[in-house]
């Protein structure tokens, strides 16, 4: 039985240094790092996509301060 557990110990370690390895790996070649993906997005977006996003966000901004000060007056039973 202990045999069984110290292969899986060992299988698993490994397998955790292979991701680790691998993410480390993509970090130093930058392989995470899009930068033209951002700007490629609002180059080729429209300018009434660009406006009904800002609205968008806004009524999201809007709805979070109503829930909130809903939620600040509220007082539980005694």
């Amino acid at each position: 039985m202990s045999t069984i557990l110290t292969i899986m110990l060992v299988v698993s370690i490994f397998m955790g240094l292979i991701g680790l390895f691998g993410l480390l790996w993509g970090l130093k070649t930058r392989q995470f790092e899009d930068y033209s993906k951002f700007l490629d997005g609002t180059k080729f977006d429209s300018e009434d996509a660009l406006n009904d996003a800002y609205k968008m966000e806004q009524k999201k901004k809007e709805a979070l301060k109503k829930r909130e000060d809903k939620n600040s007056g509220y007082r539980p039973p005694d």
